[in-house]
């Protein structure tokens, strides 16, 4: 079932998580749920995909595997949470830059429009290492099943003249495995400080 998004006009949905012997839980960061001492839940392995960055290379699951990786999903002609949501990348990115193993991956909700050379230009507003943080756009089909079926959050076409493609501001965490270790609140300044330290803990143990 799909994450929640923070539009309230999308469909709520909710993400169950087998925990040691079989305890369901709903665990969404910024929900006022911390797992400070709490062994991270383990959401299930993304499946593959085949995308381009902003500069023109492939990307897929298998070339991030290795790295702790925390992704978004934007457009760039966005001017409702989208900009919050680069900025709050744009912070971890700092906060984070001692940490080799953390990459960012923010994922176009509007592929149709955003070509490398726009999200080329988008990150560099934003400052973005292309090392580290890298945009990512492909088949309109394959960004929706990925978003809806990989990471299990809501993205539609019903918007407002601001906003008008519908889209979770949730940020995920992503192992090196390519599983999907939390679900994170960007207008929530707790969830990114537990973020933060979710990504820390994740890096360090390998």
């Amino acid at each position: 079932m799909l994450v929640p998004s923070h539009r309230p006009h999308v469909m709520f949905g909710l993400v169950g998580l087998a925990i040691s012997g079989g305890l369901l839980g709903m665990v969404l960061y910024g929900g006022n749920i911390r797992r400070s001492s709490l062994p991270l839940p383990n959401f299930g392995q993304l499946q593959d995909f085949s995308l381009m960055d902003h500069g023109g290379h492939p990307i897929s699951r298998t070339s991030l595997a290795g790295s702790v990786w925390i992704a978004d999903f934007i457009f760039t002609r966005c001017a409702g949470q989208c900009p919050m949501m680069s900025a709050q990348m744009a912070t971890l990115q700092q906060e984070l830059k001692g940490l080799r193993g953390v990459r960012f991956v923010s994922f176009t909700v509007d592929p149709s429009y955003d070509t490398p050379e726009r999200l080329a230009a988008y990150a560099a507003h934003y400052g973005a290492n292309p090392e580290r943080w890298r945009f990512v756009t492909g088949e309109p089909s394959a960004i929706i099943t990925l978003v809806q079926r990989g990471f299990r959050l809501a993205v539609g076409s019903d918007g407002t003249p601001q906003e008008p493609i519908t889209h979770s501001v949730r940020l995920v965490l992503v192992d090196q495995r390519g599983s999907i270790r939390g679900y994170y609140d960007a207008t929530d300044a707790r969830a990114m400080a537990q973020l933060k330290d979710d990504a820390r803990h994740l890096a360090q143990q390998h």
